[in-house]
């Protein structure tokens, strides 16, 4: 079992930044691949970005490309989000989630494929 936990979210005004963070606990942090979504109210859950267990290979979602940036530590045990030029349409709930894999370089996208989830952090972008 892995537990995770996220923080950092909040309300900010469009143009603003956050950090969101992902604290895990539980098997080996780097064992995983670990990836953020988000959902608005009344729509999907949309994936926004992923990193590789070496944290050198990541991945992002095409609404977020050039303005979120995915990072993590793995003595820290921690996966991080750095959100800048943040927009309304980015209000949602962001999770963060651990996906097994026994590939160092691996990022993974669909949600379907990542087995633990955290709670949430809700981010309010005003306008």
């Amino acid at each position: 079992q892995v537990q995770l936990v996220e923080s950092g979210g909040g309300l900010v005004q469009a143009g603003g930044s956050l950090r969101l963070s992902c604290a895990a606990s539980g098997r080996t942090f780097a064992d995983y691949a670990m990836g953020w979504f988000r959902q608005a109210p009344g729509k999907e859950r949309e994936f926004v970005a992923a990193i590789s267990r070496s944290g050198g290979m990541k991945s992002y979602g095409d609404s977020v490309k050039g303005r979120f940036t995915i990072s993590r530590d793995n003595a820290k045990n921690t996966v991080y989000l750095q959100m800048k030029s943040l927009k309304p349409e980015d209000t949602a709930v962001y999770y963060c989630a651990a996906a097994p894999t026994n590939l160092y370089f691996k990022v993974v996208v669909k949600a379907a494929e990542y087995d633990y989830w955290g709670q949430g952090t809700q981010v309010t972008v005003s306008s």
